[in-house]
């Protein structure tokens, strides 16, 4: 049996134990609402040229099944249509859906990064993640494939190396705006290696003439350091190191 949730009016840490992905058909985008979708997103790559219009996968509901569970509802789409959250009055507008992972230090702290200027959201904070992205094929969507996503995202921003079956299901996030995101916990593992992988990785981007997708790397244990970070951060991070040290 399920149960719909309703959009929090904070950010809310929801305990789970398993996730069941249902594809659902996409909403239909009057013409009026293209135009100006088309319009904001060519203004924005205009100003960032490193955006691209790639394939994602955006949230179109959430319910409770069981008490630890839950059934999300996704649907395919590109960057483009979240161009449509700057179109006042836009009704086809979707919530994101994003997978990220908590990397605790020995002592721990979690690791958290700040987003380079080449990115969508540049000076941001954040845990190491990124959009959920729609399988290829035939190959199935579901916790197995949000798992080797969240452990490449890791990799690719980080520089270190996990297998996906070392990432457990831990949390999801929920925000106002009904955006989901699917946290993975990953084993804990001393801060000097963590530095040193990260170094390894800007150092390789580098040298190939690329800008690594997180500009700067920090190890932080409450929400009050949150606030010490040079830049903005995205609404869960407070609310997840609250959640991580009472447990």
């Amino acid at each position: 049996m399920t149960e719909p949730l309703p959009r929090p009016s904070r950010v809310e840490l929801l305990e789970i134990d398993r996730i069941r992905l249902v594809e659902t058909a996409p909403p239909q985008v009057p013409p009026e609402e293209r135009e100006a979708m088309n319009r904001v997103w060519e203004q924005a790559v205009r100003a960032n040229p490193s955006l691209f219009d790639g394939p994602a996968v955006a949230c179109a509901g959430l319910e409770r099944e069981g008490a630890r569970g839950l059934v999300l509802s996704w649907v395919r789409t590109t960057y483009r249509h979240y161009a449509l959250r700057r179109v006042p009055g836009a009704t086809a507008s979707l919530p994101s859906l994003f997978v990220a992972v908590v990397q605790p230090t020995d002592d721990g702290r979690l690791l958290v990064g700040r987003m380079s200027a080449s990115t969508a959201s540049p000076g941001r904070w954040q845990l190491p993640g990124g959009s959920a992205e729609p399988p290829q094929g035939r190959e199935a969507f579901d916790t197995a494939a949000l798992r080797r996503h969240a452990a490449r995202e890791l990799a690719e921003e980080t520089g270190v190396d996990t297998a996906p079956g070392e990432l457990r299901l831990w949390l999801v996030t929920h925000d106002e705006e009904g955006h989901v995101g699917v946290l993975f916990l990953a084993p804990r593992r001393p801060e000097s290696l963590l530095r040193e992988r990260y170094a390894a990785l800007v150092s390789s981007e580098t040298a190939h003439g690329r800008e690594p997708e997180l500009a700067q790397i920090a190890f932080v244990r409450s929400p009050s350091e949150v606030a010490g970070l040079d830049g903005t951060h995205v609404a869960y991070l407070k609310p997840l190191l609250a959640h991580w040290h009472s447990v």
